[in-house]
């Protein structure tokens, strides 16, 4: 039952896997059922009976693990249910459950059928076994009375899996009415057409209008590298690290090898095969613990013929697991090849092994696994998370799952992030993502108010990995937001058509596929493809290529390219029925860098027509995120072999073309930058460095890089209310680890059009705030909005502030212009949302904007920083310091340039320690003093405060005289200026002090207030404001 309005109601790449020669995660077995995280959240392990399945009589055991949340006790709270990756166990998402439990959700782990610790045999997702056990784990929740029931027997429930645990994600979701939210991972829609593709399709085959839209076809080519991965480990993969750990569902780094503890190993037993509780040899089962070869093993019977752990029935035929010693048969008829797979799922992966193609029984069987089965059934609103860098599930699962539960009016977000498989894990950013969906169809929450700032709002987002990379050689990049998956509702993805040029060619397919071309290996395609194209490993003779001009402006490819190719038999030379070719593309920069996009590519198998005349097909490359810099170009390459498929034994001659006039279409979703990537823009422009103003620089930069087009009616983070402040803070306050407390209780408003100066000694608490408002760093309290929407590190709004802190830094060798526009390029955002002109009129930089900056005084630097905080017109400008070593006459061109940028209803925020400048600058002033504001209103009311006056008369003595003789006149000073008198007036009006001078026969030629902010800035903050001057 789903109440909640609008709505229904991770593991990660095996690299890790391959890299440590197919190990698995370990943690250690649990010693105590029940354990407690910091006190705030309770762990309780639990095997739990349910039904064998399937028609068999009997039960299995599944080991659980269930995390309660103190608060759950006395308000019951929404569950989540986390499913692991294959080869992994309920150990391999214990990160995620306790992050999910931290934010207030009862979560439910539990390790699948066939694999760890639980009883049963593998079915791949079998709806009458795997996913039948998460709805009888769904019964036991919605009997707690620490759980929120939506009705009786129906818990309010989230579910959220990677991989192997994705698929059963989708697959509970359309076969249980309960589940009202779902957040799958790395996961598939068509297992048949996961392990055995087909990307080719008849030429004028009309495809969906998606961004990464599979082709499809049936009669695919078998993956058989990633096939042998699963089904050569019999469902056991030695050692340490599971497919679960990487996609972001356990904590074990990528390619370490390590799993959940760090320790190696298997999942429940030791890497050497010694089980820790093991069988004995009368053949009772071990209780946990997985065995290897040499040792005995959890899924392997004794000689006895015990079944596995906690298997009281049938399911579990005999020993199972690959630790049956010497590789004899297995007791009770297991076949020891088998591992703890089903016998259906063995013998149908066995045939296909032999032949390289899809029987009948194994098309069922995937059918069966597959949740394009149910996903018209789906109503629980989806979050898709799919990683771009994945030779197993690529793009197009992903696009099918959203197409699929979209056609049926299910809400749907699409996020693809730069990893997968073959990639890194979900980063934080990823996880907040899906903790903020659950928050949003499970509690009723705001997206706006979502850890994840704007992705939280987002429809569909994308990671861009640049070419840039840490000194730890970390991938870098920024995340595009988009408003909406183009084709679901609106209108199809735009594409870029990029001409290639090449003749026909001849291609030869050697006797029983070998030599193989190389392009990427399971579980390693990122890292192998951070070496460079391996496409270039194609033996001679091949592989036809295609290759264009360079391309005159950058391409940001977003989904799946695709190409027409033409395929032909060759005259006298022998040929099977059908052409298996393997097509791919490749970026080729100027200096000559090769980068195979996504690090895969697309098989196809063409029926060739025997009289000569050529097959014309549609071919879909891998779906792909992968910046293209102007200059390069672009090759396509079709190939008859590549080593991670079963390209055939029969040798083969083809003529291979292009068709449809040699054109490449290249997808591009256009979006907004939300964020930047983890390093400087320097180190991009060759020139980097860490320098603690570098990166003070960079992080402008990043803040910079977020802002929308505030003039798109479409974004989010649009103009408010007309009455909006700009800036609004309540209460905020600072405290450091240490005990230092920076900002107390700092409120203030800064009125739209104002310019408005933050003063105070040094240490007074300016720079804190001013990085607490860019969202660099978080408040321990209060509150900050922007345009009444809330400021927090990587908040969408932040898009509408320009800022410029410490000393500029720009490229010496370029123009002021060139450095505006490599910065602004820099954001992602057109060139034509800078507005560019009508920043350089506003900072007046004239014709020296085309110089080189090598040769600009140190104003024209200051006012070439500004104009690049000014890019783009942000609503609200934050400056520091800005006149910071500039002369008399720039000091005065700078306080005009600031005057006329807010002259058009815009809104600065100037830090400076320049009384006097601040007093001719600014309209507002806010006074801070020891972490706290002491004083604020305008300048007038400042320099008003306490009743300070200036008199300019004719007698000062006889003013003085007259001035003391007035009731409630104080403070009489004779000023060091020539005819002034300064006094106190406490109840006494400014113009009965005059009226009175007058009455004495006095001349009075000016009155009004005590005339300098800097008297009443050291009446406020006493000594310590002397450190602030007053001259420029």
């Amino acid at each position: 039952m789903h109440v909640l309005p609008g709505s229904r109601g991770r593991t990660g790449p095996l690299v890790a896997l391959l890299s440590a020669g197919l190990l698995l995660g370990t943690a250690p077995v649990a010693v105590a059922a029940t354990g407690d995280d910091g006190g705030s959240v309770a762990v309780t392990e639990e095997r739990v009976a349910v039904p064998a399945g399937g028609g068999a009589p009997g039960t299995v055991d599944l080991d659980t693990s269930l995390y309660v949340p103190a608060s759950a006790a006395a308000d019951p709270a929404p569950a989540v249910l986390v499913a692991h990756g294959f080869g992994g166990s309920k150990r391999s998402v214990d990160r995620d459950a306790r992050e999910l439990a931290a934010r207030g959700y009862v979560v439910q782990t539990w390790t699948a059928r066939g694999l760890g610790g639980s009883g049963g045999t593998i079915g791949l997702n079998d709806p009458d076994r795997e996913v039948a056990d998460a709805s009888r784990l769904v019964d036991r929740l919605a009997a707690r009375p620490d759980v929120q029931r939506d009705a009786d027997g129906d818990p309010r429930v989230g579910v959220t899996g990677g991989s192997y645990g994705g698929g059963l994600t989708l697959s509970l979701a359309g076969r249980d009415d309960r589940i009202d939210a779902i957040a799958p991972v790395i996961t598939w829609n068509d297992l048949g057409q996961s392990l055995f593709p087909n990307n080719a399709v008849p030429a004028g085959t009309e495809l969906p209008g998606t961004p990464a839209a599979g082709a499809g076809a049936p009669d695919g080519v078998f993956k058989s590298g990633w096939a042998g991965v699963f089904f050569g480990s019999g469902g056991e993969v030695a050692g340490g690290g599971d497919a679960g750990a990487a996609a972001g569902q356990g904590s074990g780094a990528p390619g370490s090898g390590t799993a959940d503890d760090g320790t190696g190993g298997s999942d429940d037993g030791s890497a050497g095969g010694t089980d820790t509780s093991g069988g004995g040899p009368d053949g009772a089962a071990g209780a946990s613990g997985s065995g290897h070869p040499g040792g005995t093993g959890a899924a392997a019977a004794g000689p006895g013929g015990a079944s596995g752990p906690g298997t009281t029935g049938p399911d579990t035929p005999g020993a199972t697991g690959p630790g049956a010693a010497d590789g004899a048969p297995a007791p009770g008829g297991g076949q020891v090849t088998c591992g703890r797979f089903a016998p259906d799922v063995c013998a149908a992966y066995t045939e296909a092994a032999r032949s390289g193609r899809a029987s009948p029984e194994l098309d069922a069987l995937l059918r069966r696994s597959s949740p394009a089965t149910v996903t018209d059934r789906i109503t629980a609103p989806t979050l898709l998370v799919q990683g771009e860098q994945d030779t197993l599930f690529g793009l197009d699962q992903a696009d099918a799952n959203a197409r699929q539960i979209a056609a049926h009016g299910t809400p749907v977000s699409v996020l693809w992030f730069a990893g997968g498989h073959d990639g890194s894990a979900p980063d934080s950013g990823v996880r907040d993502r899906i903790g903020d969906w659950f928050d949003r169809h499970l509690r009723g929450l705001p997206a706006a108010d979502g850890v994840s700032g704007a992705l939280a709002e987002a429809p569909f987002a994308y990671q861009v990995r640049s070419t840039v990379r840490t000194r730890g050689d970390t991938p870098t990049g920024r995340t595009v937001l988009a408003d909406g998956y183009p084709g679901l509702t609106g209108a199809p993805v735009p594409s870029v058509a990029v001409p290639l040029a090449g003749d026909e060619q001849i291609v030869a397919h050697p006797p029983g596929g070998n030599p193989a071309t190389v392009t990427s290996l399971p579980g390693l395609g990122s890292a192998l493809g951070s070496l460079g194209s391996l496409s270039a490993l194609a033996a001679p003779g091949q592989s036809a290529r295609f290759v264009s001009e360079p391309v005159a402006e950058a391409l940001q490819p977003s989904g799946a390219p695709q190409v027409t190719a033409q395929i032909s038999r060759v005259p006298g030379q022998q040929a099977p029925e059908t052409a298996v070719l393997f097509a791919s593309a490749t970026a080729r920069s100027p200096e000559g860098r090769s980068t195979l996009l996504g690090n895969a590519v697309a098989p196809l198998r063409v029926a060739v027509p025997a009289d000569g005349s050529p097959a014309t097909v549609r071919v879909t490359l891998p779906g792909v995120v992968a910046p293209v810099t102007a200059g390069s170009r672009l090759e396509v390459q079709l190939a008859t072999t590549d080593q991670a498929y079963a390209s055939g034994t029969d040798p083969a001659v083809w003529r291979v073309g292009l068709g449809d006039g040699g054109t490449l279409s290249v997808p591009q979703v256009p979006g907004r930058t939300e964020s930047a990537g983890t390093v400087p823009l320097w180190p991009v422009l060759g020139i980097g460095g860490v320098l603690v103003a570098a990166l003070a620089a960079w992080l402008v930069l990043r803040a910079r890089a977020r802002r929308a087009d505030p003039g798109n009616p479409a974004e989010t983070t649009g103009p408010g209310p007309d009455d909006t402040p700009p800036l609004q803070v309540t209460g905020l306050a600072k405290t450091y680890r240490n005990g230092f407390r920076a900002v107390s209780d700092v409120s203030l408003t800064v009125p739209r059009g104002a310019v408005l100066g933050l003063l105070g000694p040094n240490g007074a608490g300016k720079t804190t705030v001013l990085r607490m408002l860019l969202g660099m760093i978080a408040p321990t309290s209060g509150e900050m909005r922007a345009f009444g929407r809330p400021i927090r590190p990587g908040a969408a709004v932040l898009s509408r502030i320009g800022a410029f802190v410490e000393g500029p830094g720009f490229l010496p060798h370029l123009s002021g212009a060139e450095n505006l526009r490599l910065y602004w390029e820099a954001t992602g955002r057109p060139i034509g949302q800078a507005r560019m002109d009508e920043t350089l009129e506003i900072a007046g930089l004239g014709d020296s904007v085309h110089r080189r900056v090598g040769t600009y005084s140190q104003g024209m630097r200051q006012r070439l920083a500004i104009a690049q905080a000014m890019l783009g017109l942000p609503e609200l400008l934050i400056l520091d310091e800005p006149t910071n070593g500039l002369d008399p006459p720039q000091i005065h061109a700078m306080r005009e340039l600031l005057r006329r940028y807010a002259s058009g209803g815009r809104t600065v925020l100037v830090s400076s320690h320049l009384l006097s400048e601040v007093e001719q600058t600014c309209t507002d002033v806010v006074v801070m003093h020891r972490g706290t504001v002491v004083a604020a209103g305008t300048v007038a009311e400042l320099t008003a405060s306490g009743g300070g006056s200036s008199f300019t008369v004719d007698a000062t003595a006889a003013a003085a005289t007259v001035l003391a003789g007035i009731e409630g006149v104080s403070e009489i000073v004779v000023g060091d200026e020539p005819g002034v008198v300064h006094a106190h007036l406490e109840d006494v009006a400014r113009a009965d002090a005059v009226a009175a001078l007058v009455g004495a026969g006095i001349a009075v030629s000016a009155a009004g207030p005590r005339g300098r902010l800097e008297d009443a800035f050291l009446e406020l903050v006493g000594p310590e404001g002397r450190d602030v001057g007053s001259g420029s």
